[in-house]
């Protein structure tokens, strides 16, 4: 009766099977021209996507900083500066002024100041000229008179188009004749809007073009038709474009590590649709191939995106927007990989059928890990060894989120930065905003305090300048009320020509602007944490991009430790309970560690620090790893239940498994080297550590894994018996033979094969 009810569900099964072979036969011309023109709209859709690599978008989202931040921001304005520095030769008064005025004229601009303009605003509150231009030296006169400085302010509507009123202002100082060699540019703005340039989809597009030339030249070496290997490319390049298209539609933005999620998701297309076409090759031999691969590929391609899937998912326990929008992207990204490798490739291989045996050599890494596969134990120790050795070195490890490091080595905008950092001023600041409250202290005595508190602030030695409403007045106040009158008059008027500067709510609130450096050797967050110290009894709220910057940087590092740690146990259990083993499914986790600890343990151990982008590549690192062990596993498992000898299990499964996961991850390591001619620091970093990772993830799933399930006792309850009669699973693979008959053979020969099986059964049992 249960072997009636198994041919019956066999039977039921090879009808399924026709019908998906009848489907791709009568539908793949329609779904192959449905996506190709369905391509055009899609790539419209991913090339609009917004970019946004805005600073505050690393910030934490749901934090008391940020909410001081944003009160700041409230009250004082965002205030966005370009800075300008002209050399003293040729920063003529009325050329200044009329740049200036020209500045002032673009939309987005809300103010221009220059050092006459200071000047003249400090006279009119009885500052003398030498006094005055004392009080602009190291803000926007150097201290060697090398450069004098301008200071344009964004208003909320510049700060939407930061590029384009860059752009803006480099064309103004064009028209008043003004070198651009000479001329340096500086400030949020303009490092911003260079980011976008270096990190937007049209600068690296040519870059992620050479990595699909290389990726389909190795396609070709594998395939050996180009017809075929063209049509795998285009569904990788569809599968990237609809993922961008979602995040479109979603609302979502672009950023500088977003541009990894195309290549990966290219990496885990290729290795879908190369494992795909292994399986469809080693069954053609069958009635009906495709369906039969089908029905193997499914099981390790859809666990594997099913863990890839959760590891992206768990970045999105981040507060920080960027990396919790590449997890959600990701993330779809991974599902639809697996749409395009098992889906469509059918579709491709049924238009333009293959014509050769395909991935039928072994290949020479798989030839050489069968060699390491006889040394199990020498490899398994010497792997331990070099796993822990490069393993302590994560214990050393640190994180550096700087925007400047972002930008090539001879990049204008850097070499900017760096020249009106060493002879202007400093560009990092940290704002103190006192509040007076509700008290009913005197103006003339609240500048007083004032004056106190930046001259208290100014004493630290990485604080390199100050400004604040106090830097616009006489030392000696007056004490007449009606003189007193005159000056809030003018401060407040002046306060408003400035566009937001230093007071705000009335007199309430006064703002204290230190400009830090870092010659004593401080972090940021370090003279952050001093100047609190410094200001602990005093009505003093410090908040800034610099010191928040910093947190950030920490609080992405933790979280992003914290959510690897999620995704690996949330793997580690699905992977038990996948192989339906304990310690299988702990030995399976060992080669996705294995990339992570060399890679970023040599790292620790170099002293190299860490950027955003490069730890998104631990999340995609352990995505590869899982997919190459779940292929690897399957055919294990399948092989060790039939034999019970590990070590015979582990050499079949490397050879049935170990060309498709060496190609794959050598198509995506080589095509990823492409990114290393990026101009963008982010993406050559990305480009070399993703290669890394990907040729030490094949390390550890042909070469650590193999060789540790080889050391793994064999199966006593197998056992084997040598005599001439049919074994039992020859009595099996009969029965499966039945399969291939009509349905009235199939009824006529089951009770005389299934008498056979039975007796067989009993005759091994005695």
């Amino acid at each position: 009766m249960v072997f009636e009810k198994n041919l019956h569900r066999r039977h039921d099964t090879q009808v399924e099977l026709h019908m998906i072979q009848n489907f791709y036969q009568k539908y793949s011309k329609v779904i192959f021209w449905a996506t190709l023109l369905s391509f055009p709209f899609l790539l419209i859709q991913a090339r609009s996507l917004p970019t946004n690599n805005d600073v505050e978008t690393w910030l934490p989202g749901e934090s008391d900083v940020r909410t001081t931040y944003n009160d700041f921001k409230r009250d004082f304005g965002a205030e966005e500066i370009i800075l300008i520095a002209l050399p003293s030769e040729i920063s003529e008064p009325k050329l200044v002024e009329s740049l200036c005025s020209r500045l002032e004229r673009i939309d987005g601009v809300q103010s221009c100041w220059s050092p006459e303009r200071f000047k003249k605003a400090m006279q009119q509150l009885d500052v003398s000229t030498d006094e005055s231009d004392r009080r602009l030296r190291g803000f926007l006169i150097s201290q060697n008179d090398r450069f004098r400085g301008l200071v344009a302010t964004l208003d909320e509507d510049g700060l939407k188009r930061r590029h384009v009123i860059v752009d803006e202002v480099k064309q103004q100082l064009n028209y008043c004749q003004l070198n651009s060699r000479s001329v340096a540019l500086a400030g949020t703005p303009v490092v911003i809007a260079e980011l976008d340039r270096l990190g937007g989809a049209e600068n690296n597009e040519r870059f992620f073009l050479l990595t699909l030339l290389i990726s389909l030249c190795l396609l070709y070496y594998s395939i050996r038709q180009w017809r075929l290997s063209l049509s795998i490319l285009f569904l990788t390049v569809w599968a990237i474009n609809l993922t961008q298209a979602i995040i479109k539609v979603a609302g979502g933005e672009s950023n500088f590590i977003m541009g990894a999620l195309s290549v990966m998701i290219m990496v885990f297309t290729l290795a879908n649709c190369i494992h795909f076409l292994h399986y469809f090759c080693s069954c053609r031999e069958e009635e009906h191939p495709l369906e039969v691969a089908l029905k193997k590929a499914w099981k390790p391609c859809g666990l594997a995106t099913l863990t890839t899937t959760i590891g992206l998912i768990s970045l999105t326990i981040s507060d920080i927007l960027p990396v919790k929008q590449f997890g959600y992207s990701a993330a779809i990204g991974s599902v639809i990989a697996l749409i395009a490798g098992l889906g469509l490739t059918p579709v491709a291989l049924t238009v333009w059928p293959i014509r050769k045996k395909y991935l039928e050599e072994q290949d020479s890494f798989t030839a050489n890990a069968l060699v390491c596969l006889r040394h199990s134990k020498l490899v398994a120790g010497l792997s331990f060894l070099l796993v822990v050795v490069t393993g302590i070195g994560l214990f050393r490890i640190n994180s550096k989120i700087d925007p400047l490091d972002f930008l090539p080595k001879h990049n204008k905008v850097l070499s900017d930065v760096e020249s009106i950092e060493h002879d202007l001023t400093k560009l990092n600041s940290i704002e103190a905003v006192v509040d007076f409250g509700e008290s009913d202290m005197p103006f003339v005595d609240r500048l007083k305090e004032v004056s106190r508190l930046q001259n208290l602030i100014d004493s630290h030695p990485d604080v390199y300048y100050t400004l604040s409403a106090a830097t616009f007045f006489p030392r000696n106040l007056p004490e007449s009320p009606f003189a007193a009158a005159r000056l809030l008059n003018k401060a407040q008027t002046m306060n408003g020509e400035s566009g937001g500067g230093f007071l705000a709510e009335g007199d309430r609130l006064w703002r204290i602007s230190a400009r830090v450096s870092a010659t004593s050797g401080l972090s940021r967050q370090k003279v952050f944490e001093d100047l609190q110290e410094m200001l602990a009894n005093e009505p003093v709220t410090l908040t800034g991009i610099a010191p928040l910057l910093e947190g950030a940087q920490k609080a992405i590092f933790e979280g992003f430790w914290e959510s690897f740690a999620t995704a690996f146990l949330i793997i580690t259990v699905i992977m038990i309970l996948a192989l339906r083993s304990l310690k299988i499914g702990f030995i399976a986790m060992v080669p996705n560690v294995t990339p992570l600890c060399i890679v970023f343990g040599s790292l620790g151990w170099l002293g190299i620090p860490v950027d955003i982008g490069m730890m998104m590549t631990g999340s995609i690192a352990l995505g590869i790893a899982v997919d190459g062990t779940f292929h690897f596993l399957v055919h294990y498992d399948n092989a060790y239940r039939k034999t019970g000898d590990s070590a015979a299990a582990a050499k079949a499964s490397l050879l049935q498994t170990g060309s498709p996961i060496f190609k794959a991850a050598m198509i995506g390591s080589i095509g990823m080297l492409a990114l290393t001619l990026s101009s963008f620091a982010p993406t050559t970093r990305f480009g070399y550590m993703m290669t890394t990772l990907l040729l030490a993830a094949l390390v550890g799933d042909l070469v650590l894994l193999p060789a540790i399930l080889s050391l793994r006792p064999g199966n006593k309850q197998t056992v084997v018996v040598e005599d001439d009669s049919p074994s039992l699973m020859d009595k099996h693979e009969e029965a499966d033979s039945i399969l291939e008959l009509d349905e009235e053979s199939a009824t006529i020969a089951a009770p005389y094969l299934f008498g056979q099986v039975e007796s067989t059964i009993h005759s091994k049992a005695g």
